[in-house]
């Protein structure tokens, strides 16, 4: 019951029992239905969630130009908790998370670690695993999709071209590494939303998966509205650091470089008709100065 309403009734009971004083009182006050009270709607916001550190000895393979031989960089890996009035959204999945008792693990020219998992994170924000509705990861490396197994009861939004990577419809194995494919096996019974082109997650714009193939067949990236930072654009692995931003650098294990090439484009024209922020999710300088929350 409205309190508008709640307080008309009450006002006629007082009226009616003043025309009739001799009436007899009810033995037990009339019961009335409580009046809810209101909830504040908390606005658009992201934590920002450290989901592992990936040090790199030799960044060669990150540019088929050829320019990067020889470098050494250290990426962050983070993915983004979206709070949105309807639902909470997980951008990525970050490292595996057996990394936490393992401990740094070294492979070719990859270092990769993790301090907390997903888990871990989402309980410093009095959350659980239950509470996230939706999944979706930029792309199916290694990096993105190794904490799939902490939120298992979400719905999985991906883009088809990257499910029928994961998962063929011929039921075909996938042309990977033995562990990638455990990986992708952990996806296969999730509630899962497929689509094309782009995906309103919400249905009001405000947070939008869009398609930039080319780092493998269905990667995408994140559109964000939000209420205080305005547009916001998270890259995936369309790039991976500022240099390969300023210089439109492709790395040499990419699905297809003139797919790349061509989503770096219509990335960089959606951004400049936004005027959007642009983040490089593994790119330290972008990630420092968010402060873990994105509003």
């Amino acid at each position: 019951m409205r309190l508008t309403r709640l307080l008309t009734a009450a006002a006629s009971v007082l009226v009616l029992t003043a025309c009739a004083p001799d009436a007899p009182a009810p033995s037990e006050p009339a019961a009335t239905e409580p009046v809810a009270e209101a909830t504040e709607e908390k606005p658009l916001h992201v934590a920002v969630l450290d989901c592992g550190t990936i040090a790199i000895s030799n960044l060669d393979a990150f540019s088929s130009a050829g320019d990067y031989a020889g470098q050494s960089d250290e990426f962050t890996d983070t993915c983004y908790l979206v709070h949105h009035p309807k639902g909470i959204l997980l951008w990525d999945l970050g490292v595996p998370g057996i990394l936490k008792e393992a401990g740094p693990v070294v492979q070719d020219i990859f270092t990769v670690s993790l301090n907390a998992t997903i888990t871990d994170q989402l309980a410093e924000r009095d959350l659980t695993p239950t509470d996230v509705d939706y999944v979706a990861i930029s792309h199916s490396h290694f990096d993105h999709i190794g904490q799939i197994d902490q939120v298992q009861g979400a719905t999985w939004l991906v883009h088809q071209a990257e499910l029928d990577a994961m998962i063929p419809p011929d039921g075909s194995v996938p042309n990977t590494s033995a562990d990638q494919i455990a990986q992708f096996n952990a996806f296969k019974n999730l509630k899962r939303e497929a689509f094309t082109g782009e995906k309103d997650v919400f249905g009001d714009g405000s947070v939008v998966i869009f398609e930039t193939p080319g780092h493998t067949p269905g990667h995408t990236s994140l559109q964000l509205k939000m209420p205080e930072s305005g547009p916001i654009l998270l890259t995936g692995d369309l790039y991976h650091r500022s240099e390969s931003r300023a210089l439109n650098r492709v790395p040499r294990f990419n699905f297809n470089e003139e797919q790349t090439m061509a989503s770096m484009a219509a990335f960089e024209a959606r951004a400049a008709a936004l005027g959007a922020k642009v983040i490089i999710q593994h790119e330290p300088a972008d990630i420092a100065p968010l402060g873990g929350i994105i509003r």
